[in-house]
């Protein structure tokens, strides 16, 4: 599964590189305004901080202007993702891009059909939206494995990129259904790494090894 980090503060995305668990971004103009910066300058800093993916999302609901924002949206860098909303417009708007190289999330998905939509349309990604779908009586965990069956189904290529995840159990219901791509806030991302025993078994080391007296030099 790969992880992207859905933020858009420069330093979050700088410390989850570091590390070598990231493998895209995902930006919204939600994101942006918590950021407080330009749109064009943050994106393309952040495309500048990852090799994978950075989705950039178009705010026009209108397919030919989604296809102008597009534009300018896809100069910033070649790992450029264009994100637009699952509409017929959107939808349009991805055919087109997609058929001209430029990778497309379409997001805001929340239903299977819709999903089955965005792939036929030619969508690099799908976002289904998993924690906003639980906050609506729906299953979110649900919709993530009716999108898989189908994709499998008929041999679509578009990747299953869950989001809205807002906890590690969404985390790993989502790899164990499958999605090609678990997007999620950084604090998500260190979590998964948290474990009592984990913690529990160094303190042991460290008291067993501090019992011996010695260290390790380190020059």
């Amino acid at each position: 599964m790969k992880f992207f980090a859905d933020t858009a503060e420069i330093s979050e995305i700088e410390e989850l590189a570091e590390t070598g668990l990231l493998d895209g971004v995902t930006t919204n103009p939600s994101l942006i305004a918590k950021s407080g910066r330009d749109f064009i300058e943050v994106t393309k800093e952040i495309c500048g901080l990852v090799d994978g993916p950075v989705s950039a999302e178009v705010v026009a609901l209108d397919h030919d202007t989604m296809m102008k924002e597009a534009e300018t949206l896809r100069k910033i860098a070649d790992n450029v993702c264009i994100k637009v909303p699952l509409t017929m417009d959107g939808l349009k708007t991805c055919k087109k891009l997609t058929g001209d190289g430029t990778m497309v999330n379409v997001t805001l998905c929340f239903s299977a059909n819709q999903a089955l939509l965005a792939a036929k349309a030619g969508a690099t990604f799908v976002s289904p939206f998993i924690g906003r779908h639980d906050d609506n009586g729906f299953d979110g965990m649900e919709l993530i494995r009716d999108i898989r069956l189908i994709y499998d189904n008929y041999l679509y290529d578009t990747e299953i990129l869950a989001a809205s995840i807002r906890h590690a159990t969404h985390v790993l219901e989502s790899a164990r259904i499958g999605a090609d791509v678990a997007t999620m806030p950084p604090k998500v991302i260190k979590s998964l790494v948290s474990h009592v025993l984990t913690d529990k078994g160094i303190e042991g080391f460290l008291a067993d090894w501090g019992k011996t007296g010695q260290t390790i030099p380190t020059s």
